[in-house]
């Protein structure tokens, strides 16, 4: 039987390097497999055509109005559900045994974990592009400027890094890439589609309203609309601030303490 040294405690510096090192491995593997990118770049397109045109015109009465109305939102709900290929990457590398590789390596103990959740957030910051490139195309506009398009670019990718950290809790519980999937969009279709991403909350039953209003992802569509589109408002803004800040102290804990357990 082989016996495993414990690593040796490394400083932040190594720390970040490995994190580094190890989210550039996940991203070059995309060269050798493109289709790791089809859920960053197919779907969020699709998403987007067949909203705009087949919901448009029924919910607003016209796409070019639904479409400044929807890509915003449409871009949180894709961003959400990206969240789970951290989950599914996780789980894969356990059952393969590449925690159990790196871990006589002398490299920090959460390198792995962080490194997996940077390089999907790389992914993330190409399918937003993606997206409002194509609705560029079909007629979307900015109108704000660009300083505010950057803040709303950073601020759906730390609420989506802050989302990641659930899924990372379900990847180090489930008990396969299979389950990770489940579990994850089991929870996010409902508290994506109870949001106003597709259609606004005046529009929706009134019991049902009063969750859209409190609904973070409602939250987080409102802020990129203003940052985008009408103008930025500080409530929204401070708000996902405040949903992303609790998420990541609540389910970055509770992942890393069972990432420590799992590895």
């Amino acid at each position: 039987m082989t016996t495993l040294t414990l690593t040796p405690r490394v400083g932040p510096a190594a720390g970040l390097r490995h994190t580094l090192t190890l989210a550039w491995r996940t991203l070059v593997q995309i060269k050798h497999n493109p289709a790791e990118l089809l859920d960053f770049s197919i779907q969020p397109i699709m998403f987007l055509l067949l909203f705009t045109y087949v919901f448009g015109n029924a919910i607003m009465g016209s796409t070019g109005d639904y479409l400044t109305f929807a890509l915003p939102g449409i871009i949180v709900q894709n961003a959400l559900f990206a969240t789970m290929n951290t989950g599914v990457g996780l789980s894969t590398d356990l059952e393969k045994g590449v925690f159990d590789r790196l871990r006589s390596l002398p490299i920090a103990r959460t390198a792995p974990l962080a490194g997996r959740i940077l390089a999907d957030v790389v992914k993330q910051s190409w399918a937003v592009a993606l997206l409002l490139g194509g609705g560029w195309v079909l007629g979307f506009r900015i109108g704000t400027d660009p300083l505010s398009v950057l803040g709303g670019y950073l601020l759906l990718l730390v609420f989506s890094l802050a989302v990641s950290w659930i899924s990372v809790l379900i990847g180090m519980l489930a008990a396969n890439p299979e389950k990770v999937q489940i579990f994850g969009f089991t929870v996010l279709f409902p508290i994506t589609f109870t949001g106003n991403v597709f259609v606004p909350v005046s529009k929706m039953p009134g019991w049902l309203q009063a969750w859209a209003k409190v609904n973070p992802v409602s939250i987080i569509a409102d802020a990129l609309r203003g940052l985008w589109v009408t103008g930025a408002e500080a409530r929204p803004i401070i708000n996902a601030l405040l949903w992303a800040a609790g998420l990541t102290v609540v389910f970055a804990t509770l992942a890393v303490r069972a990432f420590m357990r799992r590895t």
